[in-house]
């Protein structure tokens, strides 16, 4: 049996819930990080020396950073349908994977940490704006790509698709002002019409630092396959 360390709200943690689901192989989900702690005990540690979720175990192997857990899925439970055998599809896929790493995720998060993770009274409404504006010239370009093929992964969903839209749908919970992006909106009612998607990626994350804790509070006790 698969085991998930982490908590649901997690948007890393996200990815692998998707993707397990994707796939319809059985896991165990156990909270942890946030809130729910347990990732400094030594225990933890000696599965994932960053303190950090995800974690996942199978069997004898132990991985942290969500991308490779998603890679390692795909290409061991998911070859029928996220792990293309020729290697330049799957090279394809992937470096948009990296995209997401290198260049979604460093603007995405800091605008996380300006709005939801900040009380309304205590934002900096001139680094938001900022944030906002980074955000938009990276979703632009997102939005180019996706001008020309119906999926980061080709014309079906794939690989690529998971770690940009989980981010995407992180953004798109984010009280900030957003342009027009009418290939991303596409794209993003095409992945919710996925089930997978809509369990794992599109849950409330509320827009306070408590409410976000709250509902993260709420999420004690949904393990096991979901």
């Amino acid at each position: 049996m698969i085991t998930l360390y982490g908590r649901r709200n997690s948007g890393n943690v996200q990815k692998v819930l998707w993707t397990l689901d994707e796939i319809g192989i059985g896991y165990q989900r156990l909270n942890a990080g946030g809130s729910f702690g347990g990732t400094q005990v030594a225990d933890y540690l000696a599965l994932n020396p960053n303190g950090k979720v995800p974690t996942l175990v199978d069997g004898d192997l132990a991985l942290f950073e969500s991308n490779t857990i998603v890679r390692y899925l795909a290409a061991r439970y998911g070859k029928d349908s996220l792990w293309p055998a020729d290697p330049a599809q799957r090279a394809a896929r992937e470096k948009w994977m990296d995209w997401e790493l290198s260049t979604l995720a460093p603007v995405v998060g800091p605008a996380f940490l300006a709005t939801i993770r900040t009380a309304p009274a205590e934002r900096d409404h001139k680094l938001i704006a900022a944030r906002a504006a980074a955000l938009a010239d990276t979703f632009g370009l997102l939005d180019r790509e996706l001008a020309r093929t119906p999926y980061l992964s080709g014309a079906e969903f794939g690989l690529a698709d998971i770690p940009a839209g989980t981010l995407t749908a992180r953004y798109r919970a984010l009280p900030l002002d957003r342009p027009t992006l009418v290939h991303v909106d596409a794209w993003f009612e095409r992945l919710s019409a996925r089930p997978a998607f809509r369990r794992h990626v599109l849950i409330e994350i509320g827009s306070t630092p408590d409410e976000w804790t709250r509902l993260e509070r709420a999420e004690a006790g949904q393990t096991g396959k979901q």
